[in-house]
């Protein structure tokens, strides 16, 4: 198998729809751009059909997750001071990436997925390539394992642990299989839709059933009122360690951080010049949900706090009518990463060929392949790791360190180069950007070393076998 890097792909595409292929790159981006969608369009199944509207569904499908109720959590380790600073830090960082990906994006038209970003961002080094590839299979496939685990857990709570917590995962694998044969993004994003308004309507409940229950249950300290009566405070309680507060702040920054998928999501745009439209909904909801919820969340448990928050529920019907809601985002989101994960490895395999953008039964049938093979390898992920809480951590400090920071800060350093100073408002984004490859760094340093030992200490204790049949409920 022959494999095309990214400006060999250019230069293909460029030959192809009639671009002069010895035009420097980004000397002409919106011709490009142009070319490369009618290009697009002549093809029996079109990929760059996305309007920035379903674009801000896709991203709020993606961002409107269970992760959100894990805040509650991280709020109870580190308290509101440093907990919203972090917050309202890691929400400034992730639009002023994101705008810095998109003019890098536009820069480079032909970048269909993350890895092609990397090419570019290290002076198209064959190396970063695909080396990033790793890291996008490795986190997707993994986030993918999470989100079966999830979806057990969630059949688990609702049945009262009817069946085996393996033939549940099963069944949470089977479903994001079938839900996942779309090859389109444009069809995802309509699937995102019902994912955010189903994750809103637990979200909603949860609050409701917080505010008027007498006090919550469950603590990892102990039950109510094990642990004193429920209190908020504005710093970490004594006693809490250096390990627990990185991990809550990684669990912070893990939410903040779905950049790997973007520019599969522009790539699939009729007009990627319109995706800031779409990120400024993406920020005004993410804006609300990550941090109100949260809080709210936080003043009624305190102390108390688990993450996911439905866990501290009290009463065994709230949990479960609000817990129900998150099985149509575990799956969906799913469904998000294992759609970008397959398309980086079928158009590797299916390279120039006819039955990469046709209905052939050739195409379908190694897309299904593909597909099929992602969500086994996250099953298998999901029953052997002990805990995917903590291995989240571990992604958060390995590679959201890369794709959230260090990636978009070389990536403006490549944008403007000779010129990082010039004028006050450049210095002063250039600044910015230095910050930001400094916390890129101190994620993949201190980070990464605190989320290690919190899978050390789960070695350390009692650790769930793997294809376990224990309840999951939580």
């Amino acid at each position: 198998m022959t494999t095309l890097y990214p400006d060999e792909k250019k230069r293909e595409q460029e030959e192809n729809v009639g671009v002069d292929p010895h035009e420097s790159d980004g000397s002409s981006p919106e011709y490009l751009i142009t070319a490369l969608v009618q290009e697009d369009h002549t093809h029996e199944i079109q990929l760059r059909t996305m309007s920035w509207q379903k674009a801000a569904w896709l991203l709020c499908g993606d961002q409107v997750c269970l992760a959100i109720m894990a805040q509650t959590w991280s709020l109870s380790v580190l308290g509101w001071v440093p907990g919203l600073i972090t917050m309202v830090v890691a929400g400034i960082l992730f639009w002023i990436t994101s705008i810095t990906m998109h003019k890098f994006i536009m820069k480079h038209p032909q970048i269909k997925d993350i890895c092609d970003f990397g090419y570019y961002a290290f002076g198209k080094s064959r190396i970063a390539y695909e080396f990033t590839g790793f890291m996008l299979l490795a986190n997707n496939i993994l986030l993918i394992g999470f989100h079966v685990l999830t979806g057990a857990k969630v059949l688990n709570t609702l049945s009262d642990h009817s069946q085996c917590t393996v033939v549940f995962s099963v069944i949470a694998t089977l479903m994001g299989i079938v839900m996942s044969m779309p090859r389109t993004l444009k069809h995802v994003s309509f699937m995102s839709m019902f994912s955010a308004a189903a994750m809103a309507i637990a979200i909603l409940l949860f609050l409701i059933f917080s505010g008027i229950e007498a006090a919550p249950l469950y603590g990892y300290n102990g039950d109510y009122p094990t642990d004193g009566p429920v209190k908020t405070y504005a710093f970490p309680l004594p006693g809490t360690t250096w390990v627990g507060c990185m991990n809550a702040v990684l669990n912070i920054t893990f939410l903040w951080v779905p950049q790997i998928l973007f520019p599969t999501f522009i790539s699939e745009m009729e007009r990627p010049q319109d995706f800031p439209k779409s990120l400024a909904v993406l920020a005004a909801v993410s804006a609300f949900l990550f941090i109100v919820p949260p809080a709210i969340g936080f003043r009624y448990l305190g102390q108390y706090s688990t993450a996911p928050a439905f866990g501290s529920l009290g009463v065994t019907a709230y949990k479960k009518g609000s817990f129900a809601f998150v099985i149509v985002p575990t799956l969906v989101i799913g469904v998000i990463y294992a759609n970008v994960s397959a398309k980086f490895i079928y158009f590797r395999i299916m390279g120039k060929s006819r039955h990469a953008h046709s209905n052939t039964v050739i195409g379908w049938g190694v897309w299904a392949a593909v597909m099929a093979g992602i969500w086994a390898i996250a099953f298998i992920f999901s029953e052997v790791v002990p805990s995917m809480g903590d291995f989240l951590s571990l992604l958060g400090a390995a590679f959201d360190s890369f794709f959230g920071f260090i990636f978009f800060a070389v990536a403006y350093w490549q944008l403007y180069s000779g010129r990082l100073f010039r004028g006050v408002g450049r210095s002063v984004m250039t600044v910015i950007h230095v910050f930001v490859m400094a916390v890129g760094l101190f994620l993949l340093g201190p980070g990464l070393y605190a989320a290690v030992e919190a899978i050390i200490a789960d070695y350390s204790g009692s650790t769930r076998p793997a294809f376990s049949c224990a309840n999951l409920s939580i």
